[in-house]
């Protein structure tokens, strides 16, 4: 058999090999902090509201207390993915750490969302014709209650939810929250007057306005985990321009995924007849126009690059 003279050369950005955080607080560990403040308002408040909602019978309080409660499981899927993904550097047995745990918290939250809408909107039809009377002050002042918690935790969590699935979902399952609370505000004052169907009403367009949120959101995770290529990343423009590139012969086994929230990245095989530190460094500052900092590059000599391709394409 010939033997096949590649060159196998990684390439990567941000992992932090020699750094060291001398003081203060890092991003991850600020994030978690952050989250651990919001999830004991989330707390406190769910106890309020699913109380207050159970006493008088008020769809609208209960479903939003519902909401809540997905809120409090999906901070606290995202306060273990945060701290596995700031523990989990990689091992043996988990070559790629703990990274991918934010994004099936975010599977999971898509799927908490999509169970309490159906809830809502099955519990609000089955209350149709048949709704109590119910005290439209108590159900403002909880609600008030509730949105002003609302209000605490996306401010917190704002930022951090730019940066991770896992924050991301918590942030939009609060923002679900904060509109329904702001809906039994208004089915409160309209029960006031005696139109206690607003109950229902705010119940099922809960439901309704939280679907398609929870869908977008599960899309985004799933996309991740089957390794599709990034939405922002063009493949195949991305291979024209290695192939652009001066000294390249060949480009195969292009591949491009999102390991994490922010951390894209990619494998490629290039065959040349130049020198392969200076392909290198090349194509390391193209990947990087891309976004692509974790990325690992195999120079294949072009006198070669048939064998070495029979031999390690599978």
């Amino acid at each position: 058999m010939q033997n096949c003279a590649c060159m196998v050369v990684g390439m990567g950005a941000g992992h932090g090999h020699g750094q060291v955080h001398t003081g203060g607080e890092t991003p991850t560990r600020g994030r978690l902090r952050r989250m651990g403040i919001a999830w004991v308002v989330l707390v406190a408040f769910f106890a309020l509201e699913l109380s207050v909602g159970l006493a008088i019978g008020s769809l609208g309080l209960i479903a939003d207390a519902g909401h809540m409660l997905t809120d409090i499981v999906g901070m606290t899927l995202g306060l273990a993915a945060l701290t596995l993904a700031q523990r989990g550097s990689s091992s043996a047995a988990r070559t790629f750490g703990w990274h991918r745990a934010e994004v099936l918290t975010a599977v999971v939250n898509a799927v908490l969302l999509l169970g309490v809408a159906v809830f809502v909107f099955v519990e609000a039809i089955r209350r149709i014709g048949d709704q109590p009377d119910l005290p439209g002050g108590i159900m403002m002042a909880t609600a008030a209650a509730g949105l002003a918690a609302n209000v605490v935790v996306m401010l917190l969590i704002r930022a951090d939810a730019k940066d991770s699935l896992a924050v991301r979902g918590a942030y939009l399952e609060v923002l679900a929250d904060t509109v329904g609370s702001v809906g039994v505000l208004i089915a409160g004052a309209l029960t006031l007057i005696g139109w206690s169907w607003a109950d229902i009403v705010v119940g099922v367009a809960i439901s309704l306005w939280v679907v398609p949120r929870a869908v977008r959101l599960a899309g985004a995770s799933l996309r991740i985990l089957t390794q599709a290529s990034p939405s922002s990343v063009d493949v195949v423009t991305l291979e024209a321009d290695l192939r652009a590139l001066p000294g390249v012969e060949d480009v195969h086994d292009l591949h491009v995924w999102t390991l994490t929230t922010g951390m894209d990245v990619a494998t490629v095989h290039l065959t040349s007849n130049g020198s392969s530190s200076v392909l290198l460094a090349r194509s390391k500052d193209l990947l990087s126009t891309y976004g692509l900092d974790h990325a690992t590059v195999q120079i294949e000599p072009a006198a070669h690059g048939a064998v070495c391709r029979d031999e390690m394409t599978w």
